[in-house]
């Protein structure tokens, strides 16, 4: 590693790319995925778990998440370098991630918010389509402090502090289940989509229709959109990541589904520490037009992803710490 590299992952507000991991990423929505007999009967038993939005202020979305959308926080962590994986991006920095939901990470699908220190902002693209929640509380919330709703396409929108839609149903938020319905990806070819989802990764279709598929590994966890656009994906500098649980024992299936395929494997089997947490292991895959998809060992996550008393206290701690926060 050249020297300025080593530097840059001890000084604060040094962001490195690594150039080697933005060109693992070609071209995919015109492959063919084939599998042999074998894998092409194999079963993965996943569950959805997170989507990874990259942000700029903690405080605005700390705002936005906890006082607009009415989360809260699962966990809140603090790393002193870049992640193996690239959780935080392809940047060598100081980072944290910030796990918020409506619920424990065991039972609802949650926002995984990556703060780069220093990084005010992130160039948007279009791969993100939305997210989708049932709460008309939350509209109730957004009017009463007069945070800006759209409409788009019939929908009521609300948008982060980055640009980041959230499509809000106004019914009332359930209590037994989680508010969040799915995550809309978009797709530059939804037919490469499905052979990628469904027949590699072994998604369920829920439903189909000409423009937007949708699947799940359980009806009961939050369901993946994709949705046909005609214009070229781009995956900017904002781009996010999707991940599931899935049993250990199915990584390495999952590993071989994807090498026959001739598929993308952006970062291969890898253990990741937190300190004084549980050790998960990983793979890091990309769809046909660059999604990145993380699976990580359930066994591993479920001990990782307990519900800290202190998160909120803790998120709300470093926030007043950074020394790159904007002050009001």
């Amino acid at each position: 590693m050249q020297l300025n590299n080593l530097l840059s992952a001890f000084h604060l507000g040094r962001h490195v790319l690594k150039q080697s991991y933005l060109t693992r990423i070609p071209l995919l929505n015109k492959r063919k995925y084939y599998c042999n007999n074998d894998m092409a009967s194999a079963t993965i038993h996943g569950r959805a778990l997170h989507y990874v939005l990259k942000i700029g202020n903690r405080e605005k979305n700390a705002f936005f998440f906890r006082e607009i959308l009415g989360m809260q926080v699962d966990r809140h962590e603090e790393f002193k370098e870049g992640c193996d994986a690239q959780c935080n991006g392809p940047y060598d920095n100081r980072w944290s991630k910030t796990m918020i939901g409506y619920g424990p990470e065991s039972s609802h699908f949650v926002i995984e918010l990556t703060y780069n220190y220093g990084v005010k902002n992130y160039e948007l693209g279009n791969d993100l389509g939305g997210i989708t929640i049932k709460s008309k509380e939350t509209l109730e919330r957004a009017r009463s402090k007069n945070y800006p709703i759209l409409q788009e396409e019939g929908q009521q929108v609300l948008t982060s502090p980055d640009g980041y839609k959230f499509f809000i149903i106004e019914e009332p938020q359930p209590r037994d289940t989680d508010p969040v319905l799915s995550v809309t990806l978009n797709s530059t070819n939804i037919a490469a989509s499905k052979e990628y989802w469904h027949g590699l990764l072994k998604m369920k279709v829920l439903n189909e229709c000409p423009n937007t598929i949708t699947l799940s590994y359980n009806e009961k966890n939050a369901a993946l959109i994709l949705k046909q656009i005609s214009v070229p994906l781009n995956r900017a500098k904002a781009y996010g990541r999707i991940a599931f649980a899935v049993p250990l024992n199915e990584q390495p299936v999952i590993d071989t589904i994807i090498r026959e395929a001739n598929g993308t494997i952006l970062t291969p089997l890898i253990t990741l520490d937190t300190p004084g947490k549980a050790t998960v292991r990983v793979i890091i895959l990309a769809d046909p037009d660059g999604h990145e998809i993380c699976f990580v060992d359930e066994e591993g996550f479920s001990e990782l992803s307990q519900v800290e008393e202190d998160g909120d206290r803790n998120l709300t701690k470093f926030i007043k710490k950074d020394p790159f926060q904007d002050k009001d």
